[in-house]
């Protein structure tokens, strides 16, 4: 009876992480849509949303120990498209069209070092080289930069005014066109740079708690929590772009240094590969 009973929980063990891979797929998908419709919250949204179906699929996988070889390949084809080719196409889009081939050049550029990064994190993940501090920015962070300034240029556009001054002169310097594209073109290519650089960005498994006094941990996030809900679109674009130049100044200021990534070019040797690390 047993011998019955456990390739059945095996094989839903592999699949629960892959089906949640598909809905950060999906999203990915339903934001080109979105994008191509012109209705760009929607589209901004949804990349948000596939951000949390791809941190839940690798948490369920490592819960369940069910990572594996196909998991770690399909999830980085699916980050290509949620994290890479939706916001390439929603900055194009929303603001860069209009500036003919050097518009879609920035967002393919954009798109192409979206694709080295997962490719680069595959293989170190084989070799065993995955482990701790991310080597160069994460993509799904990438996105968020993109997403979150796109939703945050939304609510711009639904403010009319209705704000408090300092919101108000804020929503003013960001209703110019000129300014949305002039971020876009310095936004692309830095954050392509950054995805892959070999800076060293800190990976959330590190994050310790064990240190601070619950109750203030429980009032600074009471404090967070308030200000996100506030202005949501502002403070998470905030924080996607503040991680993304963390790495860089932790660089320039000494408290991290380069990761070497020569390792990845090396000729395939089964010997060598070993069994896949957990994804991002």
């Amino acid at each position: 009876m047993k011998n019955s009973i456990r390739p059945r929980i095996g094989g839903a063990v592999y699949i629960l992480p892959n089906l949640l891979t598909s809905g950060n797929l999906y999203f990915g998908y339903f934001s080109i849509v979105k994008s191509m419709q012109g209705d760009f919250g929607w589209a901004a949204g949804a990349i948000l949303l596939a951000t949390i179906f791809d941190v839940l699929d690798g948490r369920v996988a490592r819960l369940t120990n069910g990572t594996s070889e196909f998991g770690v390949q399909y999830d980085s084809l699916c980050d290509l498209i949620s994290f890479g080719l939706a916001p390439a196409i929603m900055m194009y889009q929303y603001s860069l069209h209009g500036l003919g081939r050097i518009g879609w050049i920035f967002c393919f550029i954009f798109l192409a070092c979206g694709a080295l990064r997962l490719a680069r994190f595959n293989v170190q993940s084989s070799i065993g080289k995955a482990e701790g501090d991310f080597t160069g920015l994460p993509i799904p962070m990438a996105a968020g930069v993109v997403a979150c300034f796109v939703g945050f240029m939304a609510d711009v556009d639904d403010a009319e005014g209705k704000q408090l001054w300092l919101m108000r002169q804020i929503y003013s310097f960001f209703s110019s066109e000129e300014v949305r594209q002039g971020f876009f073109l310095i936004m692309a290519p830095l954050l392509a740079f950054l995805m892959v650089s070999n800076v060293a960005y800190r990976s959330h498994k590190s994050f310790k708690i064990k240190g601070i006094k619950p109750f203030r941990f429980l009032a600074l996030l009471v404090a967070t929590f308030g200000l996100v809900a506030y202005k949501p679109t502002l403070f998470g674009f905030l924080f996607f772009f503040l991680y993304a130049l963390s790495g860089l100044f932790e660089w320039v200021v000494g408290w991290k240094k380069p990761t070497n990534d020569d390792e990845i070019f090396q000729p395939h040797d089964e010997d060598t590969f070993m069994e896949p690390k957990s994804k991002d």
